[in-house]
């Protein structure tokens, strides 16, 4: 049986994974994507109510906002033989105070290792938000556990794997209006490191 198979297989059990089943206001649903010649790896926060409802992944404005950083279209965005989606948690985790609760933990410390194993192919992997950055920076040197914007603006020390990336949320506008280097800086040198790693 050939490593994609098994891939297959795995993303299989992911999807019918109901260990989170009573906590979760609107049912589980676990959205994902990825194939064994994966490039790209998004790893994300957890799927808001549009994407739990059409089962797309980042199928809303962030998503809009993340390909336009990415210089992307959907046809690539949406090829798992391009791009696997792997977010922190996998489905919709509720609303809090002031926006969706965080990402359920028990999705990485059951899954991500395991699914990973099988992407050997990932030449770049995308950690957006504080969450994703946290669990995947931790045992780095350069990693302070600071604010989103110290690790965003540092990006270049957690290379050439990962790079970490503020959420493309809209109620990051005004982070983004104030942060006016990632714009001008940070974009860019994302654009140029997807296409390599598309390329390769």
């Amino acid at each position: 049986m050939v490593v994609g198979t098994k891939l297959d297989q795995l993303m299989t059990e992911v999807r019918s994974c109901r260990v989170c089943e009573t906590e979760l206001p609107l049912g589980p649903n676990p959205i994902l994507r990825a194939k064994r010649s994966a490039k790209i790896l998004i790893i994300g926060q957890a799927p808001g109510t549009k994407v739990h409802k059409s089962g797309i992944p980042w199928n809303d404005p962030s998503g809009k906002r993340l390909r336009e950083w990415m210089s992307i279209d959907d046809e690539i965005f949406y090829n798992p033989r391009k791009i696997a989606i792997i977010p922190m948690g996998f489905c919709y985790p509720g609303k809090g105070k002031s926006g969706d609760l965080p990402p359920r933990i028990e999705c990485a410390e059951l899954w991500h290792r395991k699914l990973l194993m099988h992407m050997t192919n990932i030449k770049l992997t995308l950690l957006i938000g504080k969450y994703a950055q946290d669990y995947y920076l931790s045992d780095s040197k350069h990693y302070s556990g600071g604010t989103v914007s110290e690790t965003v603006n540092n990006w270049k020390k957690f290379g050439p794997n990962y790079f970490p990336l503020p959420h493309p949320s809209p109620r990051n506008t005004l982070w983004l209006r104030k942060n006016s280097w990632f714009k001008s800086k940070t974009i860019p040198q994302l654009r140029k490191k997807v296409r390599n790693a598309l390329r390769n």
